[in-house]
């Protein structure tokens, strides 16, 4: 999926929506009213549609920070400890309960 969405064995609606946020992204002034009726009849609700363009905005602009400001991007192993460190905090926490 990350080398590739257009090829990846995803669902037609995960494809479609993908499609419209890079549009979103790379090609703004060309996205079309279009574009969404293609990805609401590809099967994705309108309200998570709009949940995905809002996700899609904010990455994008917390990107930009993150370029404008120099901030340290963790690595994608930096990320994978940092997930199962927080896993096991909430699984020890709802022991606790």
């Amino acid at each position: 999926m990350r080398r590739d969405w257009r090829t990846a064995p995803v669902h037609e609606s995960l494809r479609a929506t993908l499609g419209f946020l890079e549009k979103l992204t790379l090609q703004p002034d060309e996205l079309r009213k279009e574009d969404a009726e293609a990805v609401l009849a590809a099967g994705v609700g309108e309200d998570a549609l709009i949940d995905a363009i809002h996700v899609a905005a904010l990455f994008t602009m917390i990107v930009r920070l993150a370029d404008s400001f120099d901030w340290h991007v963790p690595s994608d192993e930096q990320l994978a400890r940092a997930g199962t460190r927080l896993g096991s905090s909430y699984a020890l926490l709802n022991e606790a309960r």
